[in-house]
């Protein structure tokens, strides 16, 4: 296996990418659909030299959509999807689906983690960019946490929301529960890669915290099962990833921030404090969506999952801050500016995710 990984073009270019010829879209589309036969392929990192026209165009590929997307300054939104797809792809081999044994032949390939790691570098790179790390590092993280959930637990509408809550129709009510199924089937997953370890309060509150999400383990009671029914109500797809091409990069990206926290113990504090922040904010959304169904004049099991989050999402918000942010600070104190970090990044991607979520619930209503 590795004198074949050896002589692959395994070793992506460090650093920036240079710029790449123009690409299309029908590019990005080709890219993944040799990127699909690479992860098809069984004991792929023996098959490398015979793969290698393959791997080649995939790469080069890659590297243009890394230009495009985080190095030339345009932020190209097709750039942003393809690496995010790609990336989703790979992370989603840490979770087990119940689905073909034959399709995690490749969830330990050195070539799939090299792949990924290219992508993240510079994924990383861009985010972190968004948000003034070294201030961070100064603020009194009790403090600042606090101030924060104070501010996020009963925001002011933006504009979104208003949108959401006054003008959505029903067919903008199915799109967003369409997007919306590619995290709510398989809600509170990520979380469990970080529960191993020592036993102490903060694993025990984040193990409650993954017991409710799972109905304190009846199938009836977990969180998914909920969303399922609102799906069922509309003869909607209840299959994990069935309307998955209809995510935007904004929900990707959310997703493969998680996997990549929760996969790397190192930024286990980033962890917690953008858990903090989504259990804290998690009602004031729902919120809005509880409201628009409402008016809608839906049916109880087509708004279930909400009511159902927003009482038990408040008191997770109060655990998260009151049982593990602020105790990690004093458990952690020259890291703990971290927990202020992975709070403000959840919140960013969160907000850029909602907006474009938003934007694809128009798209859909005007196609009607």
């Amino acid at each position: 296996m590795y004198n074949n990984l050896a002589m692959s073009s395994l070793t992506f270019a460090k650093g920036k990418t240079e710029q790449p010829e123009e690409i299309t879209n029908l590019d990005y589309k080709s890219g993944e659909q040799q990127f699909s036969k690479l992860l098809a392929t069984e004991d792929l990192d023996n098959k490398l030299n015979i793969l290698a026209q393959d791997i080649s165009e995939f790469e080069g590929l890659l590297s243009a959509a890394i230009y495009a997307a985080y190095q030339n300054g345009s932020g190209d939104d097709q750039a942003h999807c393809f690496l995010q797809r790609i990336l989703y792809r790979i992370n989603r081999l840490n979770l087990f689906w119940y689905d073909d044994l034959r399709r995690y032949n490749n969830e330990r390939s050195l070539y799939l983690y090299k792949v990924r790691e290219h992508i993240e570098a510079a994924w990383q790179q861009w985010e972190l960019e968004q948000i003034d790390v070294a201030a961070l590092k100064k603020v009194d993280v009790g403090q600042a946490l606090l101030a924060r959930a104070d501010d996020d637990l009963d925001p002011a509408l933006s504009s979104e929301s208003r949108y959401i809550r006054e003008q959505m129709t029903e067919t903008g009510y199915r799109h967003l529960l369409a997007i919306g199924s590619f995290d709510g089937l398989v809600e509170g997953s990520r979380l469990s890669r970080i529960l191993g370890g020592a036993a102490n309060e903060i694993q025990c509150t984040l193990v409650r915290v993954l017991l409710e999400e799972y109905g304190n383990g009846r199938f009836s009671r977990k969180h998914s099962t909920f969303f399922a029914k609102m799906l069922a109500e509309f003869g909607m797809n209840t299959e994990p990833e069935g309307y998955f091409d209809l995510v935007p990069w904004q929900v990707l990206a959310c997703a493969n921030h998680n996997f990549l926290l929760t996969e790397c113990k190192r930024y286990f504090l980033r962890y917690c404090g953008g858990l903090t922040y989504f259990e804290v904010a998690g009602p004031a959304a729902y919120r809005n969506y509880l409201a628009a169904a409402q008016r809608l004049g839906l049916s109880d099991a087509a708004m279930g999952y909400w009511e159902l989050h927003i009482r038990e999402d408040e008191r997770h918000g109060r655990w998260m801050l009151d049982d593990v942010a602020l105790p990690l600070a004093q458990m952690y104190p020259e890291d703990a500016w971290e927990l202020v970090l992975g709070y403000d990044q959840e919140k960013l991607m969160g907000d850029r995710a909602a907006t474009a979520v938003v934007r694809s619930i128009h798209k859909a209503e005007q196609l009607v």
